[in-house]
């Protein structure tokens, strides 16, 4: 076998090992068995506790007795009615369902316990179990366990969590997407790809001295270029992935006490900005999320805009700009009792000089207090070229109106790509896969030793690896999992 190529198979068994020692010692108590709520916290009309590992069924047999045994009492994915005992006292009736290794969404034997949803029949339940010989869960431990036992591999695990805390259509459907291995596929796909590159690349350092040409450097540069379109592609996708993740980012923007604070209060329904007469009231931005149809809006309600000599004042201005620079559309408000078309139009101007990428922004004017004036200025639709709104946020007037012309101005594009970064992490290994790349194909072009060439490659491996969880980095990990919920 070729010297390089023993190097890198080698080399990726080390990363293997590595990782299964590491697992080993994050998990010291696998052997264990762990119990939690998989319900939201509170009083409900039912709650699920799940148990997960080895003891799971005997422990649970001891508290549990069936109204109807069967022969085969437990049969796996039947659902049994019964009643959970507490020291020969009902304390609830339940239905508790048996899953046996290796066909659990944990991989271990398992058993969920539906009971009703009263805090002191959960909190007593999952004592029992504990004194029976269970231990409560760690955040994010049931899915840790999945990913462990190849259940899933770390994209799906965390589109676990996505799944769980999407807010809208498009976030949820990319999720699913992902949970299912859709993300998994295209990677492996790209993997594939890398390492076929790699190896036809070790083999032509290996066979330099002989008369054996694999690929020539105008091949190799050409899979190279192609590889990094793709991941470039991946990698700039996070931009419209984080956003349908979080929340299409409005910045609410304009001079002090034009409404701004109003506007959010009625928007969201509630008090979450300070309202006051007194100019230069908010000195910081307030944030919050609203869905509204099928998109979900991250409105940021930001500092007055003018020229001020209060330091605290000024630092807010400085925040509103940055927070603007970050928004997708802007609201810029405006007096209704002072909106004649020149200053509006020299605001406007004045503001976009000092935003970056204003062009590529939705700009939507707000012409906010109508309540003050006996006719609306409508006239301004005709002058202006942008989208214009007219309302009272004091009175509520025509708010709906507004909401609907944001998701006019958003409306997602039906060519959203298949597979879109929606996590940070994926979309910094994707970047940096891709200078990675860029360098090999510098390398190739500089006609420089294809062994330095090679080194890129490998690098670029081992990212896909990180994301992958193929690799192992102990503080990823613990990240990812302790971010899930206790019973998932």
């Amino acid at each position: 076998m070729p010297h390089a190529l023993s190097y890198f198979l080698l080399s990726f068994s080390f990363y293997l090992l590595s990782f299964i020692f590491y697992l080993c010692s994050m998990i010291p108590n696998l052997s264990h068995t762990i119990c939690a709520i998989a319900t939201p916290p509170g009083t409900g009309a039912i709650a699920v506790i799940r148990l997960s590992g080895p003891k799971s069924h005997d422990l649970l047999e001891t508290i549990f007795c069936p109204v109807k045994k069967a022969t085969h009492y437990p049969e796996m994915r039947h659902s049994y009615y019964g009643e959970i005992l507490d020291n020969g006292s009902v304390l609830d009736d339940a239905v508790v369902v048996f899953y046996k290794n290796p066909e659990s969404y944990t991989g271990e034997d398992a058993a969920e316990i539906s009971c009703h949803g009263s805090l002191f029949i959960q909190n007593r339940l999952l004592q029992l179990l504990i004194e029976k010989g269970a231990r409560m869960a760690e955040p994010g431990e049931f899915s840790l366990r999945a990913f462990v036992n190849g259940k899933m591999d770390l994209l799906q695990a965390e589109a676990v969590d996505d799944v769980i805390r999407s807010r809208t259509g498009s976030a949820h459907k990319l999720a699913v997407k992902q949970m299912r291995g859709d993300y998994s596929k295209k990677l492996s796909e790209l993997r594939k790809q890398l390492v076929d590159l790699t190896a036809l690349m070790e083999l032509e350092i290996d066979f330099s001295e002989e008369d054996v040409e694999f690929a020539d450097r105008s091949r190799l540069r050409e899979i190279c270029t192609t590889l990094v379109s793709e991941v470039t592609s991946l990698a700039e996708s996070f931009k419209a992935g984080n956003v349908l993740k979080h929340g299409i980012p409005v910045a609410i923007v304009g001079e002090p006490n034009v409404g701004k604070s109003t506007l959010l209060n009625k928007i969201l329904r509630e008090e979450r900005s300070i309202v006051s007469d007194i100019p230069g009231t908010t000195r910081d931005y307030v944030e919050d999320t609203l869905t509204v149809g099928n998109n979900t809006f991250r409105f940021i309600d930001t500092a007055g805009l003018r020229t001020t000599t209060d330091s605290i004042e000024s630092a807010g201005v400085e925040r509103t700009l940055v927070k603007a620079s970050e928004a997708s559309v802007i609201l810029m408000l405006f007096d209704a009792v002072d909106c004649e078309e020149d200053r509006i139009q020299s605001r406007i101007e004045e503001f976009k000089n000092r935003i970056e990428d204003f062009d590529q922004k939705k700009l939507i004017v707000v012409i906010n207090k109508i309540d003050l004036l006996v006719n609306a200025p409508k006239h301004l639709r005709e002058l202006l070229e942008y989208d214009i709104v007219f309302i009272s946020a004091k009175r509520d007037e025509n708010i709906g109106d507004l909401m609907e012309k944001l998701n006019e101005v958003v409306a997602v594009s039906a060519n959203t790509p298949d597979i879109v970064l929606t996590n940070v992490r994926h979309y910094e290994a994707f970047s940096a896969i891709a200078n990675l790349l860029n360098q090999a194909v510098e390398h190739i072009d500089k006609g420089l030793p294809q062994d330095l060439t090679a080194t890129f490659l490998h690098q670029a491996l081992h990212q896909i690896g990180l994301v992958t969880g193929e690799v192992s980095n102990e503080d990823v990990l613990d990240s990812i999992f302790r971010n899930f919920c206790i019973g998932k």
